[in-house]
């Protein structure tokens, strides 16, 4: 009787270091994402990987025994963005509560430097998590692409056209910004600008979108102000930098809340009424609409389920393999109108 065929024995971080040419200690620097590495010597380590094979146990065994019990949420936002928005605070609770109804335990990951990303690729292949939830991915994001290169279980919140083909579950900012970019129209403003915020990621591009859908030939570039967060201060800088340009602006369609309550702020201060002289919406139906004097028309979306519904679609993945639609899955948006428009 034939003996069956030796297993192939599995390389070893010293045959990745005999391969390339380098120290244990350098292969094992750039396995934990560690900086202080030359860009020569960690395209020689990631051709060794490649070519003999590796594929470090720790994170082998865990993906493999879900031992780690624990599922990453990669938020991309500068500290400050991730402590103010009540949007990412819904989407964390969410998580949690899916999550922990599953006996999971939730790992933030907040990611604002080039050297966080590296920081957190390094994490990600250390087999701590057997899952990740990425929210704000923006173009060209490293860490979509370290976890698809992991084959590590993820789902997006939003949908990231150029992003490797990951799960995703989000919401339609297009048609959402659309319908109430008209129904402002509809109030009989005619000078009517944006605040467009978070332009590098699908949400913000698809809000500037359905505002320029909404208004045709009406739309006037010049009337859009470009800032790069949701933030209270792109509001005011936004809201500053349009009635700089057009005196007579008479409607602003702001793509969060946040950035609305700027915008309301800076109107109030210039002897603007809000919503007499200037009609204001903005986009989240969060905590801010509610702070903001008149109430605040926007879009209701739902934050907390965003985070719930991605979590399930990781647990699916990590039980059975399960990917849900391919194509992804989007949630109702609801508009709410208030007094300020």
């Amino acid at each position: 009787m034939t003996p069956p065929p030796a297993r192939p024995k599995r390389a070893t971080i010293f045959d990745v270091a005999a391969e390339a040419g380098v120290s244990r200690g350098t292969v094992s620097r750039v396995l934990n994402g560690e900086p202080y590495v030359s860009e020569t010597a960690r395209q020689a380590i990631e051709a060794a990987i490649a070519k003999v094979g590796y594929v470090r146990n720790t994170a082998a065994r865990n993906l493999a025994r879900q031992a780690s019990g624990a599922i990453a949420l990669i938020v991309h936002e500068p500290n400050s963005v991730f402590v103010d928005d009540p949007n990412i605070g819904n989407i964390l609770l969410g998580t949690n509560g899916a999550l922990s109804a599953a006996d999971y335990q939730l790992v933030t990951l907040v990611i604002e430097t080039e050297r966080d990303s590296e920081r957190v690729s390094g994490y990600l292949g250390g087999g701590f998590v057997d899952g990740a939830i990425i929210v704000s991915a923006r173009e060209g994001d490293p860490i979509s692409r370290a976890i698809a290169d992991l084959r590590l279980p993820a789902v997006m919140i939003g949908r990231p056209d150029n992003q490797p083909r990951l799960p995703w579950v989000g919401i339609d900012n297009r048609g959402a910004a659309r319908e109430i970019a008209e129904r402002l129209a509809t109030t009989g403003r005619r000078r009517i600008g944006m605040i467009a915020a978070g332009l590098d990621r699908d949400s913000g591009r698809d809000r500037l979108a359905g505002f320029q859908d909404a208004l045709g030939d009406a739309f006037d570039a010049s009337l859009v102000s470009r800032q790069p967060f949701y933030t209270f201060d792109a509001g005011v800088a936004g809201m500053t930098e349009l009635l700089e340009r057009e005196p007579e602006l008479d409607g602003v369609f702001a793509a969060s809340d946040a950035v609305a309550a700027g915008a309301i702020d800076v109107l109030r201060a210039r002897g603007r009424r809000v919503p007499d002289d200037v009609g204001v919406v903005g986009f989240d139906d969060s905590a801010w609409a509610l702070r903001c004097q008149p109430l605040l028309s926007t879009v209701r979306q739902p934050a907390a389920l965003l985070g719930a519904r991605a979590a399930e679609l990781v647990l699916a993945q990590i039980a059975f393999g399960e990917t849900g639609d391919e194509g992804g899955v989007m949630l109702e948006t609801e508009v709410v109108w208030r007094a300020s428009a």
